[in-house]
C-alpha cells in the first residue's frame, strides 16, 4: 500500500485500510474527524445532527470514567482527533495534575461557541454541498441510463434489418 493519502479512496471493508485512510489524512480532513454530536435541543434548533467541535465550546462527557460531567473545550487537537476539557484532570504519582485527552466520539455539544458567526452557515453549506453533489451523481446516473437504452434501441432495429 501507498504511503501517500488517495484523494479517489472511497471505503474499504479492511480496518488496516481504513485506520491508514485516518493516519495519512491531512490537516483539512482530520479536522472532520473532531466532529461531535449535538444535544436533542441543538439538533432542533439548528437542524444539524454533529458539528466540528471549536475552542469554547461546552461539553458533556457520554462515556468513561469521566462520564456525565461538563466542561468547556481547551484544545483541540487534530492531528490526534483529540479534545482536552476544562477541569477533567487526572492525578498524577507525584501529585500534579495533568488534563485527559478525550475522544470527541464520547462527547455531546450542548451548548455552542457562537462568536463566529459564520460557523453554522459554514457547516450548512457543507452538508448541502454534499447533497447536492450526491444528486447530481444520481442525476447523471439516471441519464447515463437512458442513453443506454436509446442506444441498444437502435443498435437491436439496426440487427433486426
Amino acid at each position: 500500500m501507498k504511503k501517500e493519502f488517495s484523494k479517489s479512496w472511497k471505503s474499504s471493508k479492511q480496518p488496516r485500510k481504513q485506520r491508514k485512510y485516518r493516519a495519512n489524512a491531512p490537516l483539512h480532513i482530520r479536522r472532520k474527524f473532531v466532529g461531535i454530536n449535538l444535544s436533542k435541543d441543538l439538533r432542533k434548533k439548528h437542524s444539524i445532527r454533529n458539528i466540528v467541535v471549536r475552542v469554547g465550546d461546552l461539553v458533556k462527557i457520554m462515556r468513561g470514567k469521566f462520564k456525565l460531567k461538563q466542561g468547556k473545550i481547551t484544545k483541540v487537537y487534530t492531528k490526534t482527533s483529540k479534545v482536552e476539557i476544562e477541569n477533567i484532570q487526572v492525578k498524577k504519582m507525584d501529585g500534579s495534575k495533568s488534563n485527559v485527552k478525550m475522544q470527541p466520539s464520547n462527547l455531546q455539544i450542548i451548548e455552542l461557541n457562537l462568536q463566529d458567526s459564520k460557523r453554522l452557515k459554514n457547516s450548512i453549506k457543507e452538508i448541502k454541498t454534499d447533497k447536492e453533489s450526491s444528486k447530481k451523481i444520481e442525476e447523471k446516473d439516471e441519464k447515463i441510463k437512458t442513453t443506454k437504452k436509446v442506444v441498444s434501441k437502435e443498435t437491436n432495429k439496426e440487427s433486426k434489418k
